[in-house]
């Protein structure tokens, strides 16, 4: 095991106060998912996150893919510890589209930001971020209306280039005012819901909150690691911020943050749940981008059971994170993600529990303590 290895089996925390759920401002949490945001054109997400981390680093920049990088410096080490430089990332961009293409009649054909299941794109309210200003927008697929579609028809599921956005606009004045390459969002409103908080954007915006909320916690408590938390841009379609900030940031010890599956709904089986809302912050072990750093999985799933926080171990078989991206940067670097379960993932309507985002601002609070 590398001398870089064992730096990261071995971290031990100081007691710290937890998180209440009264702590938690769930309602920054829903103005974070309610803001529009694709990969390339995160702009609105990363102002309110520049604004958020006012008073919490002791420095933030803003890189050339638009990674916000900010900084807490640690404490002098006491003798025989070494200080790590953790980075923390949780991504701003949300799966979306952009305009590709407006046909003879003013209809709008996109290309995909990220995966969507097209089952959940019939007939929805959007929105294209036009410079001259936000156009309401109805997004369906090219086709028949049940009414008069055979039975063939109606089984089809169509593919994302089927569909099109209708702007309500001749196609002289959709081309006066949009433009192949604008943003387009889907329309939907957090609310809660019990316990959850559901919206169109909880991945990744409810770990960027984590992290907010995280360095809320830590203000004006000493760090006993040098930490640099990355708000990245362009997770969703390929983990491109990540990489560069990882390669400029250097860290010893990586976390990602984001959501993975939580499949705790009728009509699937158990061993297929991969996570289950309000049991926890999920521990990763495995996902198609990454396995995480054994000596870290350890460190931390033992550190949630000394302290009492809720956590779960996790496997997901499909799905990537920016952990993947920090943990191939230069030499490698030990990392691991720290997971969200969720339920209902690229949908509009992406649920979150608040024990597990309190569990995790706890774990991360106490392992930077």
């Amino acid at each position: 095991m590398s001398k870089k290895q064992k730096k990261a089996d071995a971290a031990p925390a100081a007691t710290v106060p937890t998180a209440t759920m009264t702590d938690l401002r769930l309602d920054l949490l829903m103005r974070l998912s309610d803001l529009p945001g694709v990969p390339g054109q995160e702009d609105a997400v990363r102002a309110l996150v520049l604004a958020e981390l006012d008073g919490l680093v002791d420095e933030v920049r803003v890189d050339a893919m638009g990674n916000v990088i900010a900084r807490r410096a640690p404490r002098k080490p006491r003798k025989g510890e070494v200080a790590e430089r953790v980075m923390i990332s949780a991504h701003m961009d949300e799966i979306g589209f952009l305009v590709r293409f407006i046909d003879d009649r003013g209809f709008v054909r996109v290309q995909a930001l990220g995966g969507f299941d097209t089952r959940n794109l019939f007939a929805r309210d959007v929105t294209v971020h036009a410079r001259g200003g936000a156009l309401p927008g109805i997004l369906t697929p090219g086709g028949k209306p049940v009414h008069i579609a055979t039975p063939e028809e109606r089984k089809k599921i169509p593919e994302v280039r089927e569909f099109f956005i209708d702007l309500g606009l001749s196609a002289d004045e959709v081309r006066a005012q949009v433009r192949v390459g604008d943003m387009v969002t889907l329309d939907q409103t957090a609310r809660q819901v019990g316990r959850l908080v559901c919206g169109k954007a909880m991945d990744d915006r409810a770990s960027v909150f984590l992290l907010l909320e995280t360095l809320r916690a830590l203000r004006g408590q000493e760090l006993r690691h040098e930490l640099i938390a990355v708000f990245s841009t362009q997770e969703e379609v390929g983990l491109r911020g990540a990489i560069t900030a990882a390669y400029g940031v250097q860290p010893t010890v990586g976390i990602g943050l984001d959501v993975t599956l939580a499949v705790d709904t009728p009509g699937v089986g158990p061993d297929e749940a991969v996570t289950h809302v309000g049991q926890g912050i999920g521990i990763k072990v495995f996902d198609s981008s990454m396995i995480s750093h054994r000596g870290l999985v350890d460190q931390f799933w033992d550190l949630a059971q000394e302290r009492g926080i809720p956590a779960q171990l996790e496997v997901l078989a499909l799905g990537g994170t920016d952990g993947a991206a920090i943990q191939r940067s230069r030499e490698g670097v030990p990392t691991l993600t720290l997971s969200l379960p969720t339920r209902y993932i690229h949908t509009v309507v992406e649920a979150v529990h608040v024990d597990d985002l309190r569990a995790g601002v706890d774990l991360l609070v106490a392992y930077l303590r």
